[in-house]
């Protein structure tokens, strides 16, 4: 057998480093879960979206106090939740809940994918409903 010329190990290391690196940012991209929490606020709507991939997407609002960027005053103002959902049964139940009170607990990947939804938050957890 001949032995590997210098130019075949180096594309040989190359490409394997090159494939760990990317397996790396993929999985810590769209499979690594970032952080997790707990919203609470009124759901605005729920419906099911998409062309190839139907998702679930949902928005909820938030009140509270929310500062001026620019100035001193502090005023009422609404945030805005947007999320995905990727089991059925809680968008079920969540589509039965428009204009309600809601508590939600998510995961939030960096990273979107189609089949998962829009948002890079995804609800697990229908905690309340008032």
């Amino acid at each position: 057998m001949a032995q590997m010329s210098r130019k075949a190990k180096i594309i040989t290391i190359s490409s394997v480093i090159i494939a760990i690196a990317l397996t790396l940012f993929i999985f810590f991209h769209f499979f690594f879960v970032y952080s997790t929490g707990v919203n609470a606020g009124n759901l605005n709507y729920m419906q099911r979206e998409g062309i190839l991939f139907k998702t679930y997407e949902g928005k909820m609002i938030q009140t509270g106090f929310k500062s001026n960027a620019g100035g001193i005053n502090t005023s009422l103002r609404s945030n805005e939740f947007k999320f995905s959902v990727t089991d059925k049964k809680i968008a079920d139940t969540l589509m039965r809940c428009s204009g309600k009170e809601v508590e939600l607990r998510w995961k939030r990947y960096m990273g979107t994918l189609p089949w998962r939804g829009n948002s890079q938050y995804v609800v697990t957890e229908v905690l309340t409903i008032d």
